[in-house]
């Protein structure tokens, strides 16, 4: 078989070779074949509809069940299949930030969406406007809340800067760098593909950029005592006024097509969206026309106009609106009721007093901004230089989630628009906010790029387990200095649910590996997408996979790695994470690796992270075993009546007297007996502090079926040492 690696993000992979060998598929080692494998393949689509109740008093409605809801595909009620209760008030502080994602799932997250609007806005107010939307990050959100940072101009549409992240460090760091760049980060090939991490900016600005000047109106001409040339002026000036009201009312109809195209975006992105939209605004007439005002020279002139028969002066969108304008902006509008997106307008006309927008007649632009805003049940904040006070009651209102589930009976895969309605069993006064309806999915390959891109990235940011793709994760972390730890992280992509429901023998792998410390700030991250050709031996590569090599580098600390794979051509995915603990190995008086298991590499496709950059050289590999090289399974697999070699890597054990026990856990997570481990030698590594014990594990008096295992170092003196916990499977 014969694979290739293509660089997909800021690293470069190269496969394994040399020392470690390039290994080709392997034989069939089961009796699964490729027809059982993709026979009668069958999707289920379960519909999550995110539910708020809120009070007369403003307050949410708590204590509501299942039984208190029921829902509508269309006109036909559906049977509820899951029901959760989220609220975020009860929601522990003291929960570490694995706990509190586990706690909300991606349905019910809040999404906070910060566009700064460039079409319709000067510089300066958008730059002043960052410091109330930093202060509102860093310091209105709830820790499980996500928030995104993004630019958009109606002639080149959004433009993300950093997607929906829980880490405010980055969220305040976009915020803080607004003003159009050429992003470039320091030792690394490329920006972080899912814009979790904002990169390093140098001087520069790309289309777009905040300093772009706004059109500039054309000068009145000057005035003339001759009649026939005051009209033949106020015909030229009415010409040029109609251009540029023409102009104008373009760029709206193309601010509201980009927005719309916005709108479907988001709709793949769970759970409900704020998009806390920064704008001056724009003149409201354009689309809702002028409102009959005797003051209004403007008026006087149309009206004037009309009595004496010169109709040809009067401009009708200018009184009643542009009908093609009213249309997009309707379109728009409903494209955000239907993803769930609601629209909070900032105005930030206020916030600088040498705002170009001070001139402008007010209330036509709020006009529009709050058109925009209550039409998708938001609001217009005026003058807000700290509006985070004034969006507490949306944050009020969306403290508690109720998250009902349905299975509809039939659904085409044809990205059709189904609506919903939910009836709530409500206190007197009380309302209910749910989203208006759901789009059928559509295939992978009809999705725009940058719907995929969030796609992933929200699957990242919510952590939450996906097994449509098997993945499987080992993360070591290996002394590499007095300040930081060199930490290889081993993926296993399983092969078979990887290719399933794929025509073809090109399979194209995404993988995308994050790391965050415990506070949700994304350290550092590698990607890569695995291009193979399974044409022949695909019955060898359905019992393996490609197993993938990455690498940290990472202080002391508890960190959470975060590992998504995807199937490029059809979109199956997995997603899985991994708590790695990082010690300080001077302090910390013994430590013990992860059992590093040694099996066969015969059922993978081997391929290696080769990073470019300062890190590259600075640590040996780690793996090896009386100098010859290995690579660790991620998950192995042993028969019953086998045995499988296992590594252990201790540090400052000293001369403790070796003595291990096994903790072995089901698939439920209950401890069992059986499993057995023997020492066979204590092996000499020639690194300071570091031992390497080599034994045997044997799953004595366990029965086929998936388990984990756990490894105890007993020492009168150290005490018990103990290892993370390792997933594998015993067969018959």
């Amino acid at each position: 078989m014969s694979h290739l690696s293509v660089p997909l993000g800021h690293r470069a992979a190269a496969l394994i070779v040399a020392a470690l060998g390039l290994v080709t598929v392997p034989p069939a080692i089961q009796s699964q074949t490729v027809e059982e494998v993709f026979r009668d393949t069958v999707e289920v689509v379960e519909i999550q509809v995110p539910v708020n109740v809120v009070g007369k008093d403003g307050e949410p409605v708590r204590g509501l069940t299942a039984e208190s809801f029921e829902v509508f595909d269309g006109k036909k009620q559906q049977q509820i299949t899951g029901f959760r209760v989220v609220d975020l008030d009860v929601i522990e502080s003291s929960m570490t930030r694995r706990e509190m994602e586990l706690a909300v799932p991606a349905a019910a997250r809040r999404h906070f969406l910060l566009l700064f609007d460039l079409s319709f806005s000067t510089p300066t107010s958008i730059l002043r406007a960052r410091e109330a939307a930093r202060q509102f990050v860093l310091e209105s959100l709830h820790p499980t809340d996500l928030a995104a940072v993004m630019v958009f101009e109606a002639e080149w549409g959004p433009r993300l800067i950093i997607t929906f992240t829980p880490d405010r460090v980055q969220l305040a760091r976009a915020i803080d760098t607004l003003g159009g760049a050429r992003w470039m980060m320091a030792g690394r090939n490329n920006i972080d593909p899912l814009r979790f991490m904002v990169p390093d900016l140098l001087p520069g600005r790309g289309p777009g950029g905040i300093g772009d000047p706004l059109p500039m109106s054309p000068s009145d001409p000057n005035s003339r005592d001759d009649a026939l040339a005051a009209a033949t002026f106020r015909a030229v000036g009415k010409l040029m006024s109609d251009t540029e009201k023409s102009y104008e009312a373009g760029r709206v109809a193309s601010w509201a097509t980009s927005m719309e195209t916005l709108a479907r975006l988001l709709e793949s992105v769970q759970g409900r969206k704020h998009v806390i939209h920064f704008s001056e605004g724009f003149d409201g007439r354009h689309f809702l026309g002028r409102n009959p005002d005797p003051n209004d020279p403007s008026f006087q002139e149309d009206r004037s106009n009309i009595e004496w028969g010169q109709y040809w002066m009067v401009d009708s969108n200018d009184l009643y609106g542009d009908t093609g304008l009213q249309n997009a902006m309707a379109e728009m509008v409903e494209e955000f009721r239907r993803a769930d997106a609601v629209i909070q307008a900032v105005d930030i006309s206020g916030l600088g007093s040498d705002s170009e927008a001070a001139a402008r007649a007010k209330g036509t632009t709020k006009s529009a901004m709050f058109y925009v805003a209550n039409e998708t049940g938001g609001e217009l904040f005026d003058n807000a230089n700290n509006f985070g006070p004034e969006l507490e009651e949306v944050l009020r209102h969306t403290a508690v989630t109720y998250v009902l589930t349905f299975q509809p009976e039939e659904m085409d895969f044809d990205g059709t628009f189904h609506k919903l309605r939910v009836k709530a069993d409500l206190p007197e006064g009380g309302r209910v906010f749910y989203r208006r309806g759901y789009y059928s999915p559509r295939p992978f390959t009809d999705l725009d790029p940058m719907e995929k891109q969030l796609l992933a990235s929200d699957a990242i940011a919510a952590a939450e387990p996906r097994r449509d793709v098997g993945v499987q994760i080992l993360a070591a972390p290996f002394k590499a200095s007095d300040e930081a730890a060199y930490v290889p992280i081993i993926i296993e992509v399983d092969g078979a649910s990887l290719i399933r429901g794929q025509d073809g023998d090109d399979v194209a792998a995404e993988i995308y590996t994050y790391v965050s410390d415990g506070q949700g700030q994304m350290l550092d991250f590698f990607t890569q997408l695995v291009s193979l050709d399974v044409s022949r031996g695909k019955e060898s590569f359905l019992r393996g996979g490609v197993k993938y090599y990455g690498q940290l580098f990472l202080p002391p600390g508890d960190y959470m790695v975060r590992v998504l794979v995807r199937n490029s051509l059809t979109g199956r995915t997995g997603v899985e994470t991994v708590s790695v603990p990082v010690p300080s190995y001077d302090v910390q008086p013994a430590v013990l690796l992860p059992p590093l298991f040694l099996e066969s590499q015969e059922r993978w496709v081997l391929v290696r992270e080769n990073r470019e950059g300062p890190d590259q050289g600075t640590v040996v590999y780690p793996f090896t075993v009386r100098g010859e090289p290995f690579i660790p399974a991620a998950k192995p697999s042993v028969r019953q009546r086998g045995q499988i070699d296992v590594c252990l890597v201790g540090y400052n054990l000293g001369d403790s007297s070796m003595e291990f026990d096994t903790m072995v856990f089901d698939s439920d997570h209950q401890r069992i007996e059986g499993g057995a481990f023997d020492l066979v030698e204590r092996t000499i590594t020639g690194i300071a502090g570091q031992d390497k014990l080599l034994g045997r594990f044997r799953p004595e008096g366990l029965d086929a079926g998936e388990y984990t295992v756990q490894f105890f170092l007993n020492d009168p003196e150290l005490g018990a040492v103990e290892s993370s916990s390792v997933p594998f499977t015993v067969l018959n």
